[in-house]
């Protein structure tokens, strides 16, 4: 698609003051690690009081606890409550899935190459995998899944994809996509971190097996994050590690880890209720207009080239100049350069003929964020 300069966005209403980030940095990568509103860390400060006011109290009741919480979650998603699983991160969920999945020797498990590090690293630990590249600068989704589907060989028996790739921001395990793997008898294991919150329906696709993070796009503490799996598999999913609650099967037995800290699943409802008060397509429109104003500021920096995206995406991406950032060690000198100089966060991430850097929109963002970022970048691209 075309990029164009969009209208300067305004401020979103009370979005700055509804966290407690520091106003001298300019946070552009939201996508990474998210950030908690205030009123959801509180909620968060309150369950942990509990625990210490009455820890035999609270642990011997969490189980339930948690339970009423993934019910809340299971609303905003669409989901049935008894089909998800509360776990901490995506790289967990990519265990839990593939642990429960049948592989005979031989066997092969299909990844793209924008799949995010350790979920790939998880697929290679179970079988042979086999990569399909995806071109960056493919045109949509057609083209995405055609390369996708031409990846298929033989063995082929798992798919594992990005519901919205990390580093390109891109659409990779569409509705259409997973129909097609469906027919070809393949199992899609899918990677919905970026969904929750930024996808109006992010399971929409029916993937034999999806999981995404919370503390995203979601508004939860960090660390929560759930499982979504289709009826005919969750007989088959073990918790990596045994608990007391292993005899109630899936999702309670996946759920259980001792004496951990479960107090941002029990506050993670509160995140998604707090994007329903402010009007979740609302904010989805406004972030992602931010996303797009910060995109085509780049697109004016001499050397960079914007990616090819999808509207309604609160993130974009661009390629950097050849020889810059190639490597995960040139991306990550470049990216904390970035920081310490300028105070702005965001992600640069390594490919071979030139690197990318991905920019995200959220509430409390301000145009003149970007406006910066695009003045001050191309001083670190000359010799990067």
């Amino acid at each position: 698609m075309t990029q164009s300069m969009p209208i300067r966005p305004v401020e979103f209403p009370g979005g700055r003051a509804l966290f407690r980030l520091d106003p001298a940095v300019a946070h552009l990568n939201h996508g990474s690690f998210g950030a908690v509103p205030i009123p959801v860390q509180e909620v968060q400060a309150a369950v942990r009081a509990e625990v210490h006011e009455d820890p035999d109290a609270f642990f011997v009741g969490v189980a339930e606890r948690i339970e009423a919480a993934r019910a809340r979650i299971a609303g905003h998603l669409g989901a049935a409550p008894e089909g998800i699983a509360f776990i901490s991160n995506a790289t967990e969920g990519a265990n839990l899935a593939l642990d429960a999945l049948p592989l005979a020797d031989g066997d092969e498990i299909l990844v793209t190459d924008h799949g995010y590090g350790t979920v790939v690293a998880a697929a290679a630990r179970r079988a042979r995998i086999t990569t399909v590249s995806l071109d960056p600068n493919l045109p949509d989704e057609e083209a995405v899944r055609e390369a996708v589907l031409a990846g298929l060989t033989p063995r082929t028996r798992v798919a594992v994809l990005d519901h919205i790739s990390s580093p390109t921001a891109r659409p990779i395990a569409t509705p259409q996509l997973l129909a097609d793997l469906a027919e070809r008898g393949i199992t899609t294991v899918v990677d919905g971190a970026h969904a929750p919150g930024m996808v109006a329906d992010p399971l929409a696709g029916g993937a034999d097996f999806w999981f995404g993070n919370l503390h995203k796009w979601g508004y939860a503490p960090s660390g929560s994050a759930v499982l979504a799996v289709a009826p005919e598999h969750r007989g088959r999913v073990r918790a990596l590690v045994p608990s007391w609650e292993d005899a109630h099967g899936f999702p309670r037995s996946v759920e259980n880890r001792a004496t951990a800290d479960y107090t941002g699943w029990l506050a993670a409802p509160e995140g998604l209720d707090l994007l329903d008060r402010l009007d979740a397509a609302k904010v989805r429109a406004h972030n992602s207009t931010l996303a797009a104003y910060g995109a085509a500021l780049l697109a004016e920096v001499p050397g960079l080239t914007p990616l090819p995206y999808s509207e309604g995406l609160a993130m974009r991406a661009l390629r950097l100049p050849p020889g810059t950032a190639e490597t995960p060690g040139d991306a990550r000198v470049l990216r904390e350069r970035i920081a310490a100089q300028e105070g702005i966060r965001v992600l640069v991430w390594p490919w071979p003929g030139g690197g990318g850097i991905r920019v995200c929109g959220q509430i409390y963002n301000r145009p003149e964020e970007y406006e910066r970022l695009a003045a001050r970048l191309p001083a670190h691209l000359t010799g990067a």
